[in-house]
């Protein structure tokens, strides 16, 4: 091979050298690039996950201020349901609501074994009407100990559009918890005998600031007195809540949603469940 030859043989070598010292940097720097977009992310969920056990020790703060033996009832102009829904942390923006879980229907009085009573069991078939739900069939979950709504999915004769629309207003609760007519949105008290549409959605807008002392006052309030309401369910008070906490930082988001109970006689609380939702589901729980 000529001196030239030699030249352009070597020349080739140092290009391919060359070339794949390139390439091996390149992919260092992209695995790099990589790494810290995924340390990044981390911080990221950490610092929101730790925001929203801020927010939500806020809500059980809120809860905890309350008096209850003193209060006797549950309703929606104490400071747990007033509180303001927004706020910000450093460099994290929050909402904080709080629900009484009492003001939903409680589907443990439906599945609970022996079955429901005529009361409820009509109350239930009204609530299905006025949500538009075509009535179906809760036998696969007669006698199973109920945890959470989300139990709605073994009913196979459940369209998922009707469950949607079904779970804002329904909770699973001890069997012997009443509906708390201070907090019951007009699509719950429309379940209840003799009611209509127009006349739930009235009362929920006109109820007392301070809540009915009890049931039967509830009963005799004008456009509800001779409907032939009953107490039997009903009630003024509650010590089941729901605090949800979403927190959002640049374009991430996160819901962090607690079930609690107030601990009758007592002023603490004690956390049922937590559930994290991913940044594009809304709590429908």
């Amino acid at each position: 091979m000529t001196r030239v030859g030699q030249r352009g043989v070597a020349l080739l070598s140092v290009l391919l050298i060359t070339s794949l010292a390139l390439m091996v940097i390149g992919s260092l720097l992209r695995n790099h690039r990589l790494a810290l977009q995924g340390t990044a992310q981390q911080v990221h969920e950490i610092s929101l996950r730790q925001a929203a056990l801020a927010v939500e020790g806020h809500g059980v703060q809120l809860l905890h201020g309350i008096d209850w033996q003193e209060a006797r009832t549950t309703h929606l102009a104490q400071a747990w349901a007033i509180a303001p829904k927004g706020f910000r942390l450093p460099d994290i923006g929050g909402s904080l609501n709080i629900e009484d879980l009492g003001g939903r229907f409680n589907l443990t009085r439906l599945t609970a074994p022996g079955g429901p009573d005529d009361v409820h069991a009509q109350r239930w078939s009204r609530l299905l009407d006025t949500l538009g739900i075509a009535p179906f069939d809760l036998a696969p979950l007669q006698g199973l100990i109920l945890n959470d709504t989300s139990q709605l999915h073994r009913i196979s004769g459940l369209r998922k559009s009707d469950l949607q629309r079904l779970l804002p207003w329904v909770a699973v609760l001890p069997k012997d918890a009443v509906l708390n007519v201070n907090t019951a949105p007009a699509q719950v008290l429309a379940s209840l005998e003799g009611m209509t549409p127009g006349t739930a959605l009235s009362l929920a807008r006109h109820r007392p600031a301070q809540g009915y002392a009890d049931a039967a006052s509830f009963t005799r309030v004008p456009g509800v007195e001779g409907l032939g309401l009953s107490t039997h369910g009903l009630g003024v008070s509650s010590r089941w809540f729901r605090i949800t906490a979403q927190v959002s930082v640049a374009d991430r988001q996160l819901t962090l949603v607690t079930d609690i109970e107030r601990v009758a006689n007592t002023q603490r609380v004690r956390i049922l469940q937590r559930r994290l939702l991913p940044s594009t589901q809304e709590d429908a729980l």
